[in-house]
């Protein structure tokens, strides 16, 4: 079970939707953190994202998520905008020459992505970032490249959700959050909730679509 480049266009629409609905949800996540900046930043990169994926007739998966990324990063700034960019920018170029999108796509997307975020921000699992949900799910994607696209999206949203879950009881050690010290325990990381809000929509998607 694979989708074809459009069909990757229209899930990622579907994510950009998602977000954009998200947008109050993330904004207080950020806000029970630091700046409350978070989901406005979202929104308005995946409006930016929509604006061009919406006219596009894409001939590959890669060019659909690298123009993502790129939506992304040119209108968001700051950190966020850097660090979603990177999911999508590193992780389309890793599926380079693929026509279509399977199993074995998402694990290379989710491992590329975690090798992007972590270089161009420093921080490890276990700093209560978005690469607590972002790890996680790369990890079990590798694991289950054999199964279907719909039952591998269906055990990474689940293994990002645990990980967005795990980062309750972590101490923040970047952004304003780590000035919170024990304050900041309880409460999950912003951007991990919005890598959970992207691959629950991925499967969503995937469910309907087959």
């Amino acid at each position: 079970m694979t989708l074809t480049p459009n069909q990757v266009r229209l899930m990622m629409l579907k994510v950009a939707d998602a977000i954009i609905a998200a947008e109050a949800m993330l904004s207080q996540a950020d806000r029970d953190l630091g700046d409350g900046d978070h989901g406005l930043g979202m929104k308005r990169g995946m409006e930016a994202v929509k604006a061009q994926l919406d006219p596009m007739n894409p001939n590959s998966v890669e060019q659909v998520f690298v123009t993502t990324g790129t939506a992304m990063m040119a209108s968001m700034g700051g950190a966020s905008g850097a660090l979603f960019g990177t999911v999508y920018r590193a992780g389309g170029k890793a599926l380079a020459g693929r026509t279509s999108f399977d199993s074995e796509g998402l694990a290379l997307l989710l491992e590329a992505a975690l090798e992007g975020v972590m270089k161009r921000g420093g921080a490890k699992p276990g700093d209560k970032t978005m690469i607590d949900a972002v790890a996680p799910a790369a990890a079990k994607a590798r694991e289950i490249t054999a199964l279907p696209l719909t039952g591998a999206l269906a055990a990474v949203a689940a293994a990002a959700e645990a990980g967005k879950e795990a980062s309750k009881d972590m101490i923040a050690q970047f952004g304003r959050a780590k000035t919170l010290g024990a304050a900041c325990l309880g409460f999950p990381d912003a951007g991990a909730c919005s890598v959970v809000i992207m691959l629950s929509t991925m499967r969503e998607f995937v469910l309907v679509a087959h």
